[in-house]
């Protein structure tokens, strides 16, 4: 069972994004930062076990040309590497990378619109790190890999990864995975085709799933499962291996916007546009390998349309939620 906490406040609402929440939490402070996007800014909050926030700070798109309208960002990240913490916003602009707190900006990747047509959106949208590596994707399907080294703005564009044929919607990865042949990071698309690939000094390929014409907004990986959210409100879980569809759940009326992974316990986070939020536990049978699923919880954000969903630590024990136009971000902890 969860029960709602006290909320944090925010300066301005959250765009109707997928995604639209990142959480980074910091035991050494007792600690818990929240990244939020709207329109052409991100707020960023760090909060308190009581959810009393404690330092706030915006950040914008670096502007283009005078007197274009300022571009919209499309997602916040907080990026955990293996020896330093990076927050990455992308837009349609490009890709802006910070210090963890969002004071210095230590590397910018211009988006190159040369492939895009008059008509297409330009941006930059999914971010995952794997080994020291942070992936971000784009609207042509393409995933930029940059390489990023333990201090400093030396960041380098390493690969780029080609799997898709329409816009990346959501990338994630699984850390701690070094064997040959391992699958560590799945990517999404418009289309609902979910490529998965093994990260390393080059970026393999090892599966393709097809998509069926439904958009995968948002994508996680854990020991072996695919979980993808689809915008007809389906949450399908596949094995990494074989790409075999195992567990199909109609999990929401509208639009999954977020899924989440609490590593530790295998809990699975999913919200939606029609206003819900669900927990299930994730798990694979000893006897035959096949993926089961068992629902554990779920909350009713009245009257909102859900926008983003994390859990706040690794253990699932809470977990954040953000609402389209909605100016606080709602917490619950377990009881």
């Amino acid at each position: 069972m969860f029960r709602r906490q006290r909320s944090i406040p925010l300066r301005s609402s959250a765009a109707a994004l997928p995604n639209n929440l990142s959480v980074l939490q910091l035991p050494a402070s007792d600690l818990t930062q929240y990244g939020v996007v709207h329109g052409p800014s991100a707020q960023l909050l760090s909060a308190a076990p009581e959810c009393v926030p404690l330092a706030w700070r915006q950040l914008h798109v670096k502007e283009g040309a005078a007197g274009v309208s300022p571009p919209l960002i499309t997602q916040v990240h907080w990026c955990v590497l293996p020896f330093r913490v990076l927050l990455v916003l992308t837009s349609h602009r490009g890709i802006q990378m910070y210090e963890s707190d969002g004071s210095v900006m230590v590397y910018w990747h211009a988006l190159d619109s040369g492939d895009a047509s008059s008509v297409q959106a330009v941006f930059a949208r999914g971010v995952a790190t794997t080994l020291h590596f942070i992936c971000v994707g784009t609207w042509s399907g393409r995933v930029l890999v940059f390489d990023i080294p333990a201090k400093g703005p030396n960041i380098v564009l390493s690969e780029e990864l080609a799997g898709h044929l329409t816009p990346i919607t959501d990338i994630a990865t699984e850390h701690a995975q070094a064997q040959d042949g391992i699958a560590d990071m799945v990517t999404a698309d418009d289309s609902g085709v979910l490529c998965i690939w093994r990260s390393g000094s080059e970026f393999t390929l090892l599966n393709r799933i097809s998509g069926f014409g439904v958009p995968c907004p948002s994508v996680q990986l854990w020991q072996g499962i695919v979980a993808a959210g689809y915008g007809n409100g389906q949450v399908r879980l596949y094995d990494s291996t074989t790409g075999a569809l195992h567990v199909q759940i109609s999990a929401h009326a509208r639009t999954v916007c977020g899924l989440d992974l609490a590593p530790e316990v295998g809990k699975l986070l999913s919200a939606a546009e029609d206003t819900f939020v669900h927990i299930w536990k994730l798990n694979r049978s000893p006897e035959n390998g096949s993926i089961e699923v068992e629902h554990c919880h779920s909350e009713c954000i009245s009257d909102t349309q859900v926008c983003g969903a994390r859990f706040c630590d690794p253990s699932g024990s809470s977990f954040a939620v953000t609402g389209y136009d909605m100016a606080e971000i709602l917490r619950f902890s377990s009881v």
